[in-house]
């Protein structure tokens, strides 16, 4: 089985030029959930505080707004018939 090798830029990410300045785009920040997760990775990997690797991994995943997720999870789910059960003890009364 041949591994293939991913291809690799011949620089470090910082020393290239920003691809969104390049394409007239402002930069983003990270939510503050991201920037907690980029500081765990960085805990993780022994570090204090998180590198631009860190961060750039955090920002390159894809955001997914809450309010279209949950309308997907609701379309075409009909809720069960839940049946009111009451509990009875050993002795028989409540």
């Amino acid at each position: 089985m041949r591994y293939r090798r991913m291809a690799r830029t011949p620089r470090t990410p910082w020393k290239r030029e920003n691809p969104r300045k390049r394409a007239g785009k402002t930069s983003t920040h990270l939510t503050p959930a991201q920037k907690s997760a980029a500081k765990a990775n960085a805990k993780r990997a022994g570090r204090r505080y998180p590198n631009l690797v860190d961060n750039m991994r955090m920002a390159s995943k894809a955001k997914t707004p809450a309010k279209k997720s949950a309308a997907k999870k609701r379309v075409g789910r009909k809720r069960a018939a839940t049946k009111s059960v009451t509990k009875t003890t050993a002795g028989g009364s409540r």
